[in-house]
């Protein structure tokens, strides 16, 4: 079924459109690199228009596989292929399991609280994941490769990539479950004082500190570290000349770098520089 003419699914020509502007996305977050505003997480701000922090972080953020998965439904049957190659499939199936881990069972079943998101960031992350799940998705819908024999003589390659793709997807997990720990722990204590006293929970909303385990002992943002490390296996997988998997990597650092070094700037603040130490913003013993 074609929901937008043209568009979803994408024809050839408005997918190379699609591709060709989703490379210049870095210029639309470049008021990271000069700006500490940033209304989201950690950093919110208090505005009328907030949209609550889980339901809009599962709606921007869940948009990109179910497009994904549309397409690469869809897109087939408007081309006359019949059957998909299986490395098509198997990089879909890497997208999907990150983002319906990142967009759905996080936010909704795992995340204690989270804080409100500024519409304008939920636009921001909205487009961000339509435009990556359509140039991604025609690639692998039949606009990259078709057949088996496009696949073959890289196996290798392949299958190096998707390990780095699962270790950096298992300790992205890990990270971020550290840092749901810290709410956890402050509810459970929150509870018992209640318990003792009657006094009513405060909520864990706001309630930060320094993460300590894994590799938050020496880069604050660990957690995006290893999700750059999954990225660049999925683009390993789909090969060096798989331009959508190269631009999302690119588009991806772009975006959560000068974020991690805001968060670095923000913990410093919070709570001094002698206690953050020698951690760094992302990368241990660089940036």
């Amino acid at each position: 079924m074609v929901i937008i003419e043209g568009l979803l699914p994408p024809s050839r020509e408005n997918w190379e459109t699609v591709c060709y502007i989703w490379q210049f996305f870095p210029v639309i977050t470049a008021f990271q690199w000069v700006l500490d505003w940033y209304p989201q997480g950690k950093t919110s701000t208090n505005f009328s228009l907030n949209i609550p922090g889980k339901i809009g972080w599962a709606t921007m953020e869940s948009a990109g596989f179910i497009t994904l998965i549309y397409i690469m439904l869809s897109l087939p049957r408007e081309l006359g292929i019949n059957e998909l190659p299986w490395g098509n499939w198997t990089m879909a199936g890497c997208f999907v399991i990150h983002y319906f881990y990142r967009a759905v069972v996080s936010p909704l079943f795992l995340n204690p609280s989270m804080s409100p998101i500024h519409p304008f960031v939920w636009v921001l992350a909205f487009l961000f994941q339509m435009f990556n799940a359509i140039s991604l998705g025609g690639w692998l819908a039949g606009y990259g490769p078709t057949t088996v024999h496009e696949w073959g003589g890289r196996f290798w390659s392949m299958e190096i990539g998707l390990v780095i793709w699962a270790w950096g997807l298992l300790g992205n997990m890990f990270h971020d479950d550290d840092l749901r720990e810290i709410r956890r722990a402050a509810d459970r204590k929150q509870r018992k004082e209640a318990e003792r006293t009657g006094k009513p929970l405060d909520g864990v909303d706001k309630v930060y500190m320094l993460p300590k385990n894994g590799l938050f002992q020496y880069a604050l943002y660990a957690h995006y570290l290893c999700e750059w490390i999954e990225w660049a296996g999925f683009w390993m997988v789909g090969g060096w000349n798989c331009t959508p998997a190269r631009t999302f990597l690119v588009n991806e650092i772009t975006t959560m770098l000068p974020r991690a070094l805001q968060g670095k700037r923000w913990y410093e603040k919070k709570f001094g520089k002698e206690k953050v130490g020698n951690r760094k913003a992302i990368i241990p013993g660089l940036l």
